[in-house]
C-alpha cells in the first residue's frame, strides 16, 4: 500500500538492480505500517537530531532547522540564521540554576557557530569569525565543554567562550571525533587518527596532540565509539580497524575485499575507481558488541568480541548505503529506500566471495599482500549467518540521507526530496488510540 501513496522510486544513477532483494507488498515482520509526510523544508534535508525523547530537529541544505514533535509531526518552531548549509549539529544539556537546560549547537559552511534555544527559537550565541568551516562537534559532559573540529580543533565552554585551540594545516581538516578515557580525544584527519589530550590546570584547558595513528592507507570516512575500551575507524578502501581506547593499539584489522570480473570496453582506471567506491565504508554504528558497516551498496556485521564476521550482504541496496543502525538492524541508501534486516541461521553455504574478503577477518595488525593467487572456493566460516531482508520502506523519491529511531514509537527519515517521513509502528499506534478513547470515555462518565 505504501508504494502507491508517494509513488515508486528509481535508484540514483546507473546501477544493477537485484531481483533477489525484492520483498513484495506482504511484509509480516515489518511493523512500520503507518507513515506521515512532513513538507516543511524547501531544500535537501541532511541531518536529524533527537534532543529530547519526543522531539527532533531537522536541517535542510539552505541552513534552516525545524523542531518537530514525533507523535503528531507538528513543526513547533523554525530556527533561521545560517546563510549556507549546516555541516554539523549536536544537543548540549547543562545544569544552570539547579535546572537542566538543553540547547542546540550548529555549525555551517558560512563559517559560523550558533547556540539555539529550541523552545523559543532564539539564537542565544553566534560566532562568525572562524578561519574555516566546522565539520564536526563533540560534547564532553564530564568536563562541561564542547569541541568543534575543522582545520582547527577548538574547545568551548557552555557560554560559547573559546578555552583553547590547536591549528592544523591539513586541507582535509578534522572530519570526525570520539571521546576516549582520561580526557583524550580521537580525531580523524584524512588518512590519520590524531590522539589529543585535554590538560586541565584550574580553570584553564590546554589541548595537545599526543600521537598520530597512520595505519590507514586511504581517507577515513567513519570514526565511532564502540564501548569504554574500544573505538573503530573505516576508510575509503574498505579498511576496518578496531582500536584500544587506552593505549591506542590495533585490536583487529579487517580489509573488506571482493573481486569483480573485468568487463569488455571498460578501462582499467574506471574499473579500479568503481571498486574503490563500492567498498568504501561510508558509515558505521555499534551497540558495544557488534558493528554494522555500510560498505558501498552492501552491509557487513562484525562481532567485536569474537573478532569475526557475523553476516554480510555485498548488495543490500541498489546504490551506496548512507546510514545504518543496530537497534533494529536497518539501513538507508542513495536509491531512496529504507530497509529492515534480520540475522538468520544459514541453512546453505553463504553467497560466493573472494578469499581476500574472508582472509582478512580475524587477523591482527596490518595484513601483508597476498603472495599467491586467491583460492576459488572459500572455507566455511564458523558462526556465519545470513542477512535477510524483512522490510522495505518506500516513500522517498530521493536519496535517504539518514534516519532517527524513536525506539518502539517508530523512526524519522530525511531525504534529498526535501521531505521528512515519520514511520510508525501500526500496532503500537492502534494501542495508543484505543487508550485515548478509553480515557475519553472515563472522562465523559465522570462529567
Amino acid at each position: 500500500m505504501l508504494r502507491w501513496i508517494l509513488g515508486g522510486r528509481e535508484a540514483q544513477g546507473t546501477v544493477e538492480k537485484s531481483a533477489a532483494l525484492f520483498i513484495g507488498e506482504e511484509q509480516p515482520k515489518n511493523c512500520f505500517t503507518e507513515m506521515q509526510v512532513l513538507k516543511g523544508h524547501f531544500d535537501i534535508v541532511r541531518f536529524l537530531l533527537m534532543y529530547i525523547q519526543t522531539r527532533s530537529a531537522g536541517q535542510c541544505k539552505a541552513g534552516h532547522l525545524s523542531v518537530c514533535v514525533f507523535q503528531t509531526g507538528d513543526s513547533l518552531i523554525e530556527l533561521r540564521g545560517h546563510t549556507q548549509q549546516i555541516t554539523a549539529m549536536i544537543s548540549y544539556t547543562f545544569i544552570r540554576g539547579g535546572n537542566a537546560h538543553t540547547a542546540l549547537i550548529t555549525a555551517s559552511s558560512d563559517r559560523t557557530l550558533s547556540l539555539w534555544d529550541p523552545d523559543s527559537g532564539n539564537r542565544v550565541q553566534n560566532i562568525s569569525d572562524l578561519q574555516s568551516p566546522v565539520k564536526c562537534l563533540l560534547v564532553l559532559v564530564r568536563l562541561d565543554v564542547w569541541l568543534s573540529g575543522g582545520n582547527e580543533l577548538c574547545v568551548w565552554n557552555r557560554d560559547f567562550e573559546l578555552q583553547c585551540k590547536t591549528v592544523h594545516h591539513s586541507d582535509a581538516g578534522i572530519s570526525a571525533m570520539v571521546e576516549l578515557p582520561k580526557n583524550f580525544i580521537a580525531a580523524a584527519m584524512d588518512k590519520e587518527i590524531v590522539i589529543f589530550k585535554l590538560n586541565l590546570s584550574g580553570s584553564d584547558i590546554v589541548v595537545m596532540a599526543m600521537r598520530h595513528l597512520a595505519d590507514h592507507q586511504d581517507t577515513i570516512h567513519s570514526l565511532i565509539h564502540i564501548n569504554d575500551g574500544l573505538f573503530a575507524s573505516g576508510s575509503h578502501i574498505g579498511e576496518l580497524i578496531i582500536w584500544d581506547s587506552v593505549d591506542w593499539t590495533i585490536q583487529a584489522y579487517e580489509h573488506i575485499l571482493w573481486e569483480e570480473p573485468a568487463r569488455d570496453g571498460q578501462s582499467e582506471f574506471k574499473l579500479n575507481h568503481q571498486k574503490q567506491i563500492e567498498r568504501s565504508i561510508q558509515h558505521m554504528s555499534s551497540d558495544g558488541e557488534y558493528i554494522v558497516a555500510a560498505v558501498g551498496s552492501g552491509l557487513y556485521v562484525y562481532n567485536v568480541l569474537m573478532k569475526s564476521v557475523v553476516a554480510y550482504r555485498r548488495i543490500a541496496h541498489d546504490s551506496n548505503v548512507l546510514h545504518t543502525v543496530l537497534q533494529r538492524l536497518m539501513s538507508c541508501s542513495e536509491d531512496g529506500s529504507v530497509r529492515m534486516w534480520e540475522l538468520q541461521d544459514l541453512p546453505l553455504p553463504a553467497e560466493p566471495a573472494s578469499s581476500g574478503f574472508f582472509g582478512m577477518f580475524g587477523t591482527f595488525g596490518r595484513s601483508s599482500k597476498q603472495t599467491g593467487p586467491p583460492a576459488k572456493k572459500i572455507p566455511e566460516v564458523p558462526g556465519l549467518r545470513s542477512l535477510e531482508l524483512i522490510g522495505d520502506l518506500i516513500g522517498h523519491s530521493g536519496a535517504v540521507q539518514m534516519f532517527l529511531s524513536f525506539k518502539e514509537k517508530g523512526l524519522v527519515t530525511c531525504s534529498t526530496d526535501h521531505l521528512l517521513i515519520i514511520w510508525k509502528d501500526g500496532e503500537f499506534q492502534s494501542q495508543l488510540r484505543s487508550l485515548a478513547v478509553f480515557q475519553k470515555l472515563e472522562e465523559n462518565q465522570e462529567l
